[in-house]
């Protein structure tokens, strides 16, 4: 996933940022509205994570903001305001999810797959295709009931493929979904590299290229 978080305490938003990396996640971190209002428009995110007490303009008015601009992105709200009417509050403004601080990274990385299952249609907590089973909460694969070695990036792209099992996807919105922009520039050739892995890996046709467009998962091979 590429998340976006929005929190102005730059201690918290460092340590989200750092934490839901450690999942593999591709994390742009901006300390107020206006910062994330632009990134929103330069890259595909998949889901946002939003502090509602930031300067000026707060996360309520930004929230209310996007979804009357048609702003489909699951959003999750991470706030100290506890109360029962603020949590209404939210919801209705737009929120997919009210998380009260302090919490831990672990629940909030499972409520970011939640809400990524629930937008997807992704309703099995283990996603299969043909003989091929990955578990995203415990970030394993398996073929044919045998485990798999994938490392962080190539687990990435196998999940953004599966979720989107009937679509193609460009080259350009997988790069920009795999990395985000605090990394140095990725090689010209690494997504190609990172097919070709899964291809080995798993089997020949877990990836079906498509000529001058992108890639899109390819049929279901083996025994499920």
């Amino acid at each position: 996933m590429r998340l976006l978080v929005v929190e102005d305490d730059l201690q918290l938003g460092d340590a989200l940022a750092a934490g839901l990396r450690q999942f593999d996640h591709a994390v742009d971190w901006f300390s107020d509205g206006a910062q994330a209002d632009a990134a929103l428009a330069g890259a595909p995110y998949d889901a946002l994570v939003l502090d509602l007490g930031l300067p000026g303009t707060d996360g309520m008015g930004w929230l209310r903001r996007w979804r009357q601009r048609g702003l489909q992105l699951p959003v999750l709200v991470l706030t100290a305001r506890d109360s029962v009417e603020q949590r209404i509050a939210g919801l209705d403004a737009g929120a997919d999810d009210y998380l009260i601080k302090p919490i831990t990274i672990d629940e909030l990385a499972a409520r970011l797959r939640a809400l990524l299952r629930r937008s997807s249609g992704q309703v099995q907590e283990v996603w299969s295709h043909g003989a091929l089973r990955y578990d995203p909460a415990a970030k394993q694969v398996q073929w044919e009931g045998k485990p798999v070695e994938l490392t962080g990036r190539e687990m990435a792209l196998l999940e953004m493929l599966l979720l989107h099992p009937q679509r193609v996807l460009s080259r350009a919105l997988l790069q920009e979904k795999l990395y985000d922009w605090s990394g140095s520039e990725p090689e010209s050739n690494a997504l190609e590299v990172y097919v070709h892995h899964l291809r080995r890996k798993i089997h020949p046709r877990i990836v079906r290229t498509v000529r001058g467009v992108g890639y899109a998962l390819g049929a279901p091979e083996g025994t499920p």
